[in-house]
């Protein structure tokens, strides 16, 4: 959750586990299949209305993976949403039809992301298509040679993605993401 001030942005991130945390994949995995996923709407909901209660004209909302899915599910859920950026993730049709986004949308996926119908290829050009639908602008953004979670470049991460068979370490793609991040929220926030 990001919303922009004068230059700067500011960041809200909503505790959707409620202080649980996974330290490993297994505990990860399981967390993410218990997520009550209409619940961490609500929680982007009230982040949203907190940011703008306290000063902020504008709000975005970002994530990674799980997170990913959810920001697209907030731009069609959440009215007060501005902007959205997905890295990697798709919401189920049970949770959102991204055809009815209302924010616009911009999406980032590894073109060798396996996480089939969540992340992958095929994904990424059925959001496109939905988007296309709904009539917002958007982009999707398709990052040759590269897999799931390539913009996690922390050491643990990338240790982690590796053990995963992950190997990808595409710089360039990374910094490509960050600055159409950058572009994208800037434009619809700060106008």
């Amino acid at each position: 959750m990001i919303s922009q001030l004068g230059r700067g942005f500011k960041a809200l991130i909503p505790d959707l586990y409620r202080g649980r945390v996974g330290l490993d994949v297994a505990e990860a995995q399981h967390l993410f299949d218990g997520l009550d996923w209409q619940g961490a709407v609500k929680d982007v909901r009230a982040s949203v209305d907190w940011l703008k209660t306290n000063g902020s004209r504008k709000a975005g909302v970002t994530g990674f993976c799980m997170g990913g899915a959810l920001a697209i599910a907030s731009s069609v859920l959440v009215p007060d949403v501005d902007a959205a950026v997905a890295f990697y993730g798709f919401p189920s049709s049970e949770l959102a039809d991204p055809a009815q986004a209302k924010a616009p949308v911009q999406a980032h996926f590894g073109e060798l992301d396996d996480f089939v119908g969540f992340s992958d290829v095929t994904a990424a050009k059925a959001l496109e298509e939905k988007l296309k639908a709904s009539g917002v602008p958007h982009e999707v953004h398709i990052y040759p040679g590269n897999r799931h979670a390539f913009m996690n470049r922390s050491p643990e991460g990338i240790n982690r993605r590796k053990s995963m068979g992950m190997p990808d370490e595409d710089e360039a793609a990374v910094q490509l993401a960050w600055s159409r991040f950058q572009s994208w929220m800037t434009h619809y926030l700060s106008s």
